[in-house]
């Protein structure tokens, strides 16, 4: 249970048999746990090092309370973790900037193989800090239904999942009970009805295209790294999903009931009239003003084109907006 603080299981146990017997001695606890009395000694060394126990002149040993004991340990390894991800957002920022300008060979590297693009596509995942985008098509050769061990981690960090499906991969063994998973987790799922390729992407920085099988026999993918040609996969991923149906959970919430599938919408003519406005220049008070609508009317049509457009932000909103024709470019 405590390996993630780099405890070995004997440190484990012998820490846990020392918080209901304080003032024990190896000897006692080597008895007690079945273990050679080096390897007590061994792990109550290490547990005095750490702060977890505290010995006595004349070697006996008490555990230190653990809310104290081990919470110190996780707010250092969560401090830890942080200037790691300090440390990944400063080398992904000097591995865009050395990648400018390179030849194409270092732009794109050939993936082959199905652990080969596996390991590819989870570290995709891994890498992303704002958002995965995919598009999901049949068959599954790397990862099936169910077993995107990335995709939960990454959620929990805070990166927003957008994925569209292929319609005839609905009837795919274990996708729909996957989907069913995917949007409880928060992940915004549409249908297309045809895709014209397996796709991922990890922010605007890194993309993972499956290819055919090789001659050979083994399939095989691209990486991409931040390019033209991975900006033109990221405008076909936002026009795709712009058009893609929407999938929903059923009202009841039943494990047993499929997405519901809605029609994919567009915006109204007032929404249309809010965005020119906003666009314009105009402040909140001033277009809700014009357009006779109270602020936090003007507020709630924001945020629903937001949902509907998959954005997260009034600048991204904006962009799309032009992008998807919502309103005339100026």
């Amino acid at each position: 249970m405590l390996e993630v603080l780099g405890l070995e299981a004997e440190d484990e146990r012998v820490y846990r048999a020392l918080l209901g017997r304080p003032n024990s001695t190896a000897t006692l606890l080597s008895d007690l746990l079945a273990i050679p009395q080096d390897h007590v000694g061994k792990a109550l060394s290490h547990l005095v090092g750490w702060g977890l126990v505290i010995s006595s002149a004349d070697e006996q040993f008490t555990a230190a309370p653990p809310a104290m004991a081990l919470g110190a340990l996780i707010s250092q390894r969560q401090d830890g973790l942080r200037l790691a991800e300090q440390a990944l957002a400063t080398f992904a920022e000097e591995h865009r900037e050395a990648m400018t300008g390179n030849s194409i060979n270092d732009l794109i590297e050939v993936v082959t193989g199905v652990d080969a693009i596996r390991h590819r596509f989870l570290q995709v995942q891994q890498a992303a800090r704002t958002q995965i985008r995919t598009f999901i098509t049949a068959p599954f050769v790397a990862v099936p239904p169910g077993e995107n061990t990335a995709e939960p981690v990454a959620i929990r960090r805070g990166v927003h999942f957008r994925a569209v499906l292929d319609r005839a991969v609905l009837a795919e063994p274990g996708i729909i009970a996957d989907a069913i998973d995917s949007l409880r987790k928060g992940v915004q799922l549409r249908v297309a009805d045809k895709l014209p390729m397996k796709l991922a992407l990890a922010d605007a920085d890194l993309g993972l295209v499956p290819l055919a099988v090789t001659p050979a026999g083994d399939p095989g993918a691209v990486l991409l790294h931040r390019s033209g040609l991975l900006d033109a996969l990221d405008a076909l991923f936002e026009t795709v999903w712009s058009t893609a149906h929407p999938l929903e959970l059923p009202r009841s919430g039943g494990e047993a009931e499929s997405p519901v599938e809605r029609a994919a919408e567009c915006p109204t003519d007032l929404d249309r009239k809010i965005l020119a406005l906003l666009l314009a220049g105009l402040t909140d008070p001033t277009a809700a003003a014009q357009l006779g609508l109270s602020p936090r009317t003007l507020h709630r049509r924001l945020r629903h084109l937001m949902d509907m457009a998959g954005v997260r932000t009034r600048m991204q909103l904006g962009g799309h907006a032009i992008r998807h024709g919502w309103v005339e470019p100026r």
